[in-house]
């Protein structure tokens, strides 16, 4: 199939440009900077099996879809970009890559839906999922938690909603010496929608498939459920293809227009997000009534985050989302602040989801994590979870400042 890309000679562009200009290029047929919008299901062929530029049925491509798919490649410095129709269908599908008596390693800290899908999905058809803590000394982490049938390892990074953070290069210098059920060493696949491709590129670090769930930071407007997942492995690259395509769970060329849209301001944004962020956190450790704030981009204080220093060298910018939890206070406990911390506040919407313009708060345990409810990788109970959005700094602080003294 072909597209509108342009593959003459240029230098190397910085990733703010690239979220500009990826995918965008210039209409070949009218000029036009903003690209159409191909609604439609099929294409006329101009013969038998002589379908016109490669476009033969929407399912399979779309020159929608495939801007989005080549601007999230080269955001993440892939060589294949695909989209989904959701952030759970993209890991679905990577999770289609583990057979029956195969096994997964998981961070322990990861979105709800990801573990739904691994214990109510995977482990019924005979995959064995595995949670380590994989936040601190990551080389003994895999040693002890990797068999000889461990297919897979999967991290967040940051996780949600703990913000733990995962040494990527280190993990994946740890699989490099490990040999999986079929003769080569397991995959590594990160979840980078905390992070963005803005601020961290696992590709780089050492890992074979990047998931985001493109609902969140890439669109960013709350607009749009989307899901897509990049490699730079040919192996991989064609399965992924080829279930993409089987299996259907493709998105609309609507939907992948609005990515796209999306991603033209994220570096703008991220920007934003974590300025914001980072004046939320302060505000929140700066008070008595708090017992747990974290935030990777704190590195002072009793709430500084444990792996600061990671951070800093993994990650270019600390990111929009911060986690807290509210000290017990005037006969309530924090369970009951936290619960009435998320109907007190104004400008921070009760909402799932994350990663919009607008900032969203909620209890995790309650919303986006009850499935992992009583299980080992379940979410304390009075944790608060912030999506700091781009308002005014000032506004968000005075926000949570006002919720917090009526919790």
């Amino acid at each position: 199939m072909t597209d509108t890309a342009d593959d003459g000679h240029r230098e190397p562009r910085r990733p703010d440009t690239v979220a500009v200009h990826a995918g965008f290029e210039a209409d070949a047929e009218t000029g036009a900077v903003a690209p159409p919008i191909y609604q439609t299901s099929t294409f006329v062929q101009d013969g038998l099996g002589r379908p016109r530029g490669g476009w033969e049925y929407a399912r399979t491509g779309n020159p929608t879809r495939a801007r989005l798919e080549r601007a999230v490649a080269e955001l993440e410095g892939g060589s294949r970009g695909l989209a989904f129709a959701s952030g759970s269908a993209a890991t679905a599908t990577v999770g289609e890559l583990v057979m029956p008596g195969e096994e997964l390693v998981v961070a322990d800290d990861v979105y709800g839906g990801t573990f739904r899908y691994f214990e109510r999905v995977l482990a019924p058809t005979g995959v064995v999922t595995h949670y380590a803590d994989l936040s601190g000394d990551a080389a003994r982490a895999i040693e002890r938690a990797c068999t000889p049938r461990t297919r897979m390892v999967w991290v967040e990074t940051p996780s949600n909603p703990l913000l733990k953070l995962v040494d990527i290069r280190s993990v994946a210098r740890a699989l490099a010496s490990r040999t999986g059920p079929r003769a080569e060493r397991p995959l590594l696949v990160v979840d980078n929608t905390f992070a963005t491709p803005l601020s961290q590129r696992p590709l780089e670090l050492g890992a074979d498939i990047v998931v985001h769930s493109a609902t969140k930071y890439l669109a960013g407007h709350s607009d749009v459920v989307s899901g897509v997942l990049v490699t730079s492995r040919e192996d991989l690259s064609e399965r992924l293809a080829f279930l993409q395509n089987a299996v259907g769970a493709v998105p609309g060329p609507f939907d992948c227009f609005l990515v796209l849209r999306g991603l033209r301001t994220l570096a703008l944004r991220v920007e934003r997000h974590t300025s914001n962020a980072l004046r939320v956190a302060q505000a929140l450790a700066a008070r008595a009534d708090v017992s747990l704030v974290r935030y990777p981009g704190l590195f002072t204080g009793p709430h500084a985050h444990p792996q600061a220093a990671l951070a800093a060298s993994q990650m270019r910018f600390a990111g929009g989302m911060v986690s807290f939890v509210p000290s017990a206070r005037g006969g309530r406990t924090a369970e009951e602040r936290a619960r009435r911390f998320v109907e007190r506040t104004s400008i921070f919407a009760l909402a799932e989801s994350l990663g919009g313009v607008e900032s969203l708060v909620e209890v995790p345990a309650i919303m986006t994590h009850a499935a992992s409810a009583g299980s080992a990788v379940q979410v304390p109970s009075a944790l608060v979870r912030l999506s700091v959005g781009i308002e005014h700094p000032d506004d968000l602080v005075e926000d949570v400042r006002r919720a917090l003294d009526e919790a």
